[in-house]
């Protein structure tokens, strides 16, 4: 079963970050694992993301977001790539190596193996990283999707999208 927003919907959500971002004057990155890149294409799907869009890491693997982004090889094993902790060092690592505004990152387990009782497939978190004066800050989300692989992958990249929106309106 194959429920949730399909990848043109997410490009169209795309252009509406897109909008808000060139308004700010803001560039933003992203640090994938489970998207494995999805919110990084329905951003470059926008034409003219070059302006508001900076770069996007997949690190799948925990070595990559530890060599990438800096994410301290310690935490895989206290918590588990799937995990807050984890989801805001890649948002943080993003935004301080891209030099960006803002930086999202997701790691989660789209299925259909993986998951346990504790993270069951479906289970993603999210992270979000702005400078804001002369630091950065950060805070997490955390979702369970229901669906097949496909899905859980689409559904965490639009919640990733519609942050990034959200981010971005004024205060």
């Amino acid at each position: 079963m194959n429920s949730g927003p399909d990848f043109d919907a997410l490009c169209r959500l795309a252009g509406g970050v897109g909008a808000a971002y060139r308004r700010r004057g803001w560039r933003l990155a992203t640090a994938e694992s489970c998207t494995g890149g999805l919110v990084s294409a329905a951003l470059t799907s926008v034409a003219g993301s070059s302006d508001w869009f900076d770069r996007g890491f997949v690190t799948y693997s925990n070595a990559a977001k530890s060599d990438l982004l800096g994410v301290n090889p310690a935490l895989f094993a206290q918590v588990g790539a799937v995990s807050p902790e984890v989801a805001n060092a890649m948002a943080l690592g993003a935004c301080q190596r891209a030099g960006v505004e803002v930086a999202v990152a997701i790691t989660g387990i789209a299925g259909p193996d993986g998951g346990t009782p504790e993270k069951p497939v479906g289970t993603v978190w999210f992270g979000l990283a702005w400078r804001e004066a002369d630091a950065v800050r950060s805070e997490t989300r955390h979702a369970r999707f229901k669906g097949d692989r496909g899905s859980v992958r689409l559904q965490a990249t639009e919640l990733a999208l519609l942050w990034l929106v959200q981010a971005a309106q004024p205060a």
